[in-house]
């Protein structure tokens, strides 16, 4: 590995990459793997079946390019997420990650800087260094919640050409209120900033959470993302998509690769939207499992953060990393996410939630 290293910069790399590590979750063999937040459930035999019949009938067309403006996809998400929304609004890419890369190519890049509030998702500032955007890492207060007024006096001081609000946050789990969405795109007026609401987890929300959804109307600098790979169990298919007004789909066109959603990725997209209620139906099922980690970890003296995602960010142990490395013992993989004294487990089946609680129990009574 060092010698692989050593040639690593011996390559005429970008002075920003030099000493970075890529982004990636440990990929262990282990019987519950919690890392990645992942919907652990499979996707539905009817659902399989119906994107194996897309995907069939796109394969005899393999030959020709897809269609470039993906219309029918656009059409059916704009659907899915209602608000008023047409495929005008709508734009998707190869995961929520490409979206965000090629909102940072069309609103960064050299000489910009896109502001994000840490801890947040840690792919924001691997993105940022890879358009070459400048990263600014907002501050939270010391239990990772961030107010209106914070995140405004924020934004008016670094004047950032792009903001990234994570919500449900990635790792905490926690929502942000509305209140807080406007009163950062109200501030970022002074300095003509694009406003990115990040909602991968939104539909794990708890019961009257609200969406950024509802505030795109009259914010053509309101960009709020999503993706299939949480709530419609299709991490393996790489379908992320936004909402946001006509004109910023127009300025992500004229960055993003040719043809870059491929036939078969909007084959397996649209076939997974004409079988949303049934892709859908683990949600509630992965809430439950969700509700009762937070409970449990309670009961036993630690300390989760209320969760509108579907995983639990916790403290409260003594060594984060001891208790790490025993329930991978036990075989069960969590996420060390690098913030002292804390944890994070993905909200997994009925099964794989037992196994966890117990795991956490038995690391417990052994201290």
């Amino acid at each position: 590995m060092s010698q692989n290293l050593d040639r690593l910069e011996a390559l005429p790399l970008r002075e920003n990459l030099r000493g970075m590590s890529p982004y990636g979750a440990p990929q262990l063999d282990v019987a519950v793997a919690l890392n990645t937040n992942e919907n652990t459930h499979p996707v539905p035999l009817p659902v399989v079946d119906a994107i194996t019949e897309r995907v069939s009938r796109a394969a005899g067309q393999l030959n020709r390019y897809p269609d470039r403006e993906f219309t029918e996809l656009r059409t059916a998400l704009a659907a899915y997420l209602d608000h008023g929304l047409t495929a005008d609004n709508l734009w998707a890419a190869n995961g929520s990650n490409e979206i965000l890369q090629q909102i940072l190519q069309t609103f960064g890049g050299p000489g910009r800087s896109v502001l994000s509030f840490v801890p947040t998702y840690s792919m924001y500032p691997l993105l940022a260094s890879g358009t070459g955007t400048k990263f600014i890492a907002g501050q939270r207060a010391e239990d990772f919640t961030l107010t209106a007024e914070s995140a405004a006096k924020q934004v008016r001081e670094h004047k950032p050409d792009v903001v990234i609000l994570c919500s449900p946050n990635n790792p905490t789990g926690t929502a942000l209120g509305l209140d807080v969405v406007e009163a950062v795109y109200e501030a970022a007026e002074e300095s003509n900033s694009m406003v990115i609401v990040d909602e991968a987890y939104a539909e794990f929300a708890r019961f009257g959470t609200p969406s950024a959804l509802t505030l795109l109307e009259g914010r053509p600098r309101l960009i709020v993302t999503r993706t299939m790979s949480k709530a419609f169990a299709l991490a393996g298919a790489r379908l992320g998509y936004f909402a946001a007004a006509p004109e910023v789909t127009d300025a992500i066109r004229l960055v993003r690769l040719p043809y870059h959603l491929s036939a078969v990725s909007q084959a397996t997209a649209l076939a997974a939207l004409e079988h949303s209620d049934v892709l859908l139906s683990t949600v509630e099922d992965i809430k439950m499992q969700r509700d009762r980690i937070v409970d449990d970890l309670k009961r036993l003296g630690l300390e989760p953060a209320e969760s509108d995602s579907n995983f639990v960010f916790y403290g409260g142990m003594e060594n984060a990393q001891q208790m790490w490395q025993n329930l991978l013992d036990q075989g069960v993989l969590v996420r060390d996410v690098g913030i002292a004294g804390h944890l994070r487990v993905t909200a997994g089946t009925e099964d794989e939630t037992t196994a966890f609680l117990a795991a956490v129990e038995n690391y417990l009574q052994q201290k």
